[in-house]
């Protein structure tokens, strides 16, 4: 008898993220991609059906963008790409300016973390990567924030979906990408001597991407 060659061997569950948050993420890479204009409906039918799922997900996952305020709905009318204004943006950046100046009095975070990140923003650059420039440079302040170590906090945060009105403010404004990684040199400076104004750093720097 030959013995099942996963015989003894435990194995691990392969763990999908829910449908929702994959139709969320086609309809993020749509939005800044382009693929969908402000203003230009979005057809939960029509996706659903290019996807192969039910309406249900597709209209959970456009639920979550239009908190975002990505997206808007009108009884009837179904889901519209919003169209964006530099109020709008401008607004997400003072918000998320407060917010992370708020995480650093609550917990400083470990500097040589934030190296890795700036390492990350220079390689990115460096290949000529905006997606990756973002990412890490998302990446970056996403690690201060988590060390404040206030999951409400946190959670505010991520509501605002930095990495995707980063986007938005490139392809629709032309705003200067968070790509500069010796932009975040500072902030890591003042962040290993323990600087009491890395707060307000941060804050300044921050704002510093906000249209005037």
């Amino acid at each position: 008898m030959i013995d099942h060659p996963m015989k003894g061997l435990s194995v691990e569950p392969v763990v999908r993220p829910p449908l929702r948050e994959e139709i969320r993420k086609v309809l993020l890479d749509g939005l800044i991609s382009g693929r969908w204009e402000p203003g230009e409906r979005i057809v939960e039918r029509r996706l659903a059906a290019e996807l192969q799922v039910s309406q249900a997900p597709v209209r959970e996952a456009l639920r979550e963008l239009e908190a975002l305020r990505l997206v808007e709905s009108a009884p009837n009318r179904g889901a519209r790409v919003r169209g964006f204004t530099l109020d709008d943006l401008r607004e997400v950046y003072q918000v998320r300016a407060g917010l992370e100046e708020t995480a650093t009095r609550l917990g400083r975070p470990p500097a040589a973390a934030l190296r890795v990140h700036v390492a990350r923003l220079h390689a990115a650059a460096a290949a000529g990567s905006l997606d990756d420039q973002v990412r890490h440079g998302v990446a970056f302040h996403r690690e201060i924030v988590a060390a404040s170590g206030n999951a409400l906090l946190v959670s505010v945060w991520e509501s605002l979906g930095v990495e995707v009105w980063t986007h938005v403010s490139i392809r629709l404004f032309r705003m200067r990408p968070h790509e500069n990684a010796a932009d975040h040199e500072p902030l890591v400076e003042a962040f290993e001597r323990d600087d009491p104004q890395a707060g307000r750093l941060l804050h300044d720097h921050v704002l510093a991407y906000a249209p005037d």
